[in-house]
């Protein structure tokens, strides 16, 4: 069985002093909890306080993106060695925000990929079709092309740690949620697709998680799902009592 994945993306929420708030408050919430894999990825101006909290607890901590290079003169860039001094062990990465906003890439999401995976970091690599692609039926070709960029030229001893994330674009912050039938299609494809890139072996153990509008309402009947291998959690995650309530989903 894989261990289920519940991380918490704040995305640009939460000044430090929330940040202690609510680590303080949910931290309680979810002790003792082993069954699945709990990580905090909070703005990195925070990072340091949730570390910090997280010590020494079930919690890991995660960044929601880092550059490919190692250092160099790229204001406003952090790299990996510095994500992971600062005491990091997971980091997402293209998320639909960063391809929608900031001019991410399927090649930027592999050379970031690459450099996470040799950091040691574990990384959390997003795809998904916006509603357009959806409604043109093109899904399967958006996921298959943004995952195979993606992996490529990675070898399967080296992507030991990768998760991946499938998000539909049209469910972030929407209200809308993908059925768990129809989130675990994708799931299903995204698995052929590691298969084809890592090995039918690597791909059986490779976690999967859900993003879109996951709250504690519909998280048992999408976790349910022997393809959905925990969840991306946006708005639902910014209160502790909420995200702790799809912790224990």
């Amino acid at each position: 069985m894989r261990k289920k994945v519940i991380a918490a993306n704040w995305k640009m929420y939460k000044t430090p002093a929330e940040a202690k708030a609510f680590m303080d408050a949910f931290i309680p919430l979810v002790k003792g909890h082993q069954r699945d894999i709990i990580v905090v990825c909070p703005p990195l101006t925070d990072l340091h306080v949730v570390v910090e909290a997280a010590r020494e607890t079930n919690v890991h901590v995660g960044a929601q993106n880092v550059y490919w290079e190692k250092e160099g003169a790229y204001t406003g860039e952090i790299s990996c060695p510095m994500l992971v001094g600062a005491g990091c062990q997971y980091v997402i990465l293209g998320h639909s925000e960063r391809r929608q906003y900031f001019g991410e890439t399927d090649d930027t999401v592999n050379r970031r990929l690459e450099r996470a995976l040799e950091a040691g970091l574990a990384p959390i690599v997003c795809v998904g079709e916006v509603l357009e692609e959806r409604e043109a039926n093109i899904t399967e070709d958006v996921l298959r092309r943004q995952c195979t960029n993606a992996f490529r030229g990675i070898s399967a001893g080296k992507a030991a740690k990768l998760t991946v994330a499938y998000e539909p674009v049209w469910a972030i912050g929407t209200g809308k949620t993908a059925t768990p039938e129809l989130a675990a299609a994708a799931h299903r494809l995204i698995r052929a697709e590691a298969a084809k890139a890592f090995g039918k072996e690597f791909s059986e153990k490779l976690p999967i998680l859900y993003g879109g509008s996951v709250k504690p309402e519909n998280a048992n009947s999408l976790m349910s799902q022997t393809e959905i291998d925990g969840a991306l959690v946006g708005g639902a995650s910014l209160k502790p009592d909420s995200f702790a309530a799809i912790v224990k989903w």
